[in-house]
C-alpha cells in the first residue's frame, strides 16, 4: 500500500505541468496579436501611403513672406510731423510724413510770377507784331520815295547834260562866256552827285525795308503757334510751375499701399534725402508662404496644386487654403553670401532645398491675420494635375 507521501507527489506533479504551460500558452498568444497587429498596420500604413499619404508633400520649412513697401521722400527735407507709429495700421493714401514746405511755397509763388511775365511777354510779342508790319509798309515807302528821287534826280542831269552840251558848243565860237561854261558844267556835277546820291538812298531805304522784314519774321518765330497759351516760353513756365507744385506735394509723405509700420526710423527734426527709407509697410492681407521643400519632393510639384497649411500662431486647428504659384530659381545656399564650394575636393553631399511660394486665400487671411516671418506647415496635394 503507497504511503501519503508519494501519492501528494504523483498528484502535484500534473498541476506544476499545467501551470507552467498557461504561461508559454499567454506569451504565444500575445506574440501572436502583435504579429497580427504589426500585419494589420503594415497594411493599413501601407493603404494609406498608397491611397493617401503618397498624394502629398509635406514640409515644416515655411514662413510666411509679404512684398513690402518702403517709405522714402523725393525730395530733400527737414521732417516737420511724423503722424503714425510703429505697429500702426495705415491705408493707402494715408499721410505719414510731413516735410518743412517753407521753401516749396517759396519756388511755386517764383514759378507762378514767371510764367505771369512770360504770358505778357509773349503778349508783347503779339503787339510788337502790328507795329513791325506797319514798320515794314514804311520801309515800302521810303523805296517808292527814292525811286522817284532817282527819277527826279535822272531828270536834272539830262537837263544839265542838254545845258552843258549846249553851251559848250557855243563856247568855241565865244558866243558863251565862260564863266556861264563853268557853271553849267558844275550844274551837270552837281546832277551826277544828286542821281548817285538818290540812288544810294534807294539802296539804304532797301536795307531798312529787308531789316524790317527780318525783325518782323523773327517776331513771328517767338509768336508762332495757337495763341499765348501754347507759345513755348509760357509752357516751359507753366511747366516749372508744374514742377514746383509737384515738390510742394512731395513735402506730405503719403503711405503706398495698405498695411502696417514696420521698421520705423524717423523723427522730427531729421534731415531727409531722396530715397532715404524712414519706415516699411507690410501688406498683411496680402502675404504668402515660402515653403522649402526637400529637392526630393518636387518631382511632382506643379504651379496650381492645392496647399494646405497651419501657423504655429494660431496652432492645427485653423487651417489656411491656398495654392502653388512659382518655385524658385535656385536653392537658397546658390543665393547665399557665400555658395557653397561644391566642386572642392572636401565635398559633402547635402539635401538641398528650393523655396517654393504659395499664395494664401484671402478669405482666410481676413479671418486669421498673419504676420511676416510666423513660421507654417505647408502641405500640397500633388495628385492634382495643376498647370
Amino acid at each position: 500500500m503507497p504511503d501519503s507521501g508519494s501519492l501528494e507527489i504523483g498528484t502535484a506533479a500534473p498541476h506544476r505541468l499545467a501551470r507552467a504551460a498557461a504561461p508559454a500558452g499567454r506569451r504565444r498568444l500575445l506574440l501572436g496579436a502583435l504579429a497580427a497587429a504589426v500585419i494589420v498596420g503594415g497594411v493599413v500604413f501601407g493603404l494609406y501611403w498608397l491611397f493617401i499619404g503618397s498624394h502629398y508633400v509635406a514640409t515644416d520649412n515655411a514662413y510666411v513672406g509679404a512684398d513690402t513697401a518702403q517709405v522714402t521722400p523725393l525730395i530733400s527735407g527737414q521732417v516737420a510731423q511724423v503722424m503714425v507709429g510703429e505697429t500702426q495700421v495705415v491705408k493707402a493714401g494715408q499721410p505719414l510724413i510731413r516735410l518743412d514746405d517753407a521753401d516749396a511755397r517759396i519756388a511755386v509763388a517764383q514759378a507762378q510770377a514767371a510764367l505771369a511775365q512770360a504770358e505778357r511777354q509773349v503778349r508783347g510779342y503779339f503787339a510788337n507784331d502790328e507795329a513791325l508790319g506797319a514798320q515794314i509798309a514804311a520801309r515800302q515807302a521810303g523805296v517808292a520815295q527814292a525811286d522817284a528821287a532817282i527819277v527826279g534826280a535822272r531828270a536834272d542831269l539830262a537837263r544839265a547834260r542838254t545845258d552843258l552840251e549846249r553851251r559848250q558848243a557855243l563856247a568855241a565860237s565865244g558866243a558863251v562866256s565862260g564863266d556861264e561854261l563853268t557853271s553849267a558844267q558844275n550844274r551837270f556835277a552837281s546832277a551826277q552827285a544828286a542821281l548817285s546820291s538818290a540812288i544810294a538812298g534807294r539802296a539804304a531805304a532797301l536795307a531798312n525795308q529787308g531789316a524790317a522784314r527780318g525783325s518782323r519774321a523773327v517776331n513771328q518765330a517767338l509768336i508762332s503757334g495757337d495763341g499765348v497759351e501754347n507759345n513755348p516760353d509760357v509752357m516751359a513756365a507753366r511747366a516749372k510751375l508744374a514742377a514746383a507744385r509737384l515738390a510742394l506735394s512731395r513735402t506730405l509723405i503719403p503711405a503706398p499701399i495698405d498695411g502696417v509700420i514696420s521698421k520705423k526710423a524717423v523723427e522730427v527734426g531729421q534731415q531727409l534725402s531722396p530715397g532715404a527709407v524712414t519706415m516699411q509697410i507690410v501688406p498683411t492681407s496680402n502675404v504668402y508662404v515660402d515653403a522649402n521643400f526637400k529637392e526630393v519632393q518636387l518631382a511632382h510639384v506643379r504651379i496650381g496644386q492645392p496647399a494646405t497649411l497651419t501657423s504655429d500662431l494660431y496652432g492645427g486647428g485653423v487651417k489656411f487654403h491656398g495654392h502653388v504659384v512659382g518655385l524658385s530659381g535656385g536653392t537658397g545656399s546658390a543665393f547665399s553670401l557665400i555658395p557653397a564650394q561644391n566642386a572642392s575636393g572636401n565635398w559633402i553631399k547635402i539635401v538641398q532645398r528650393l523655396p517654393v511660394r504659395i499664395a494664401i486665400d484671402p478669405s482666410d487671411l481676413a479671418k486669421h491675420p498673419l504676420r511676416v516671418g510666423l513660421s507654417m506647415k505647408a502641405s500640397i496635394d500633388i495628385a492634382h494635375a495643376g498647370r
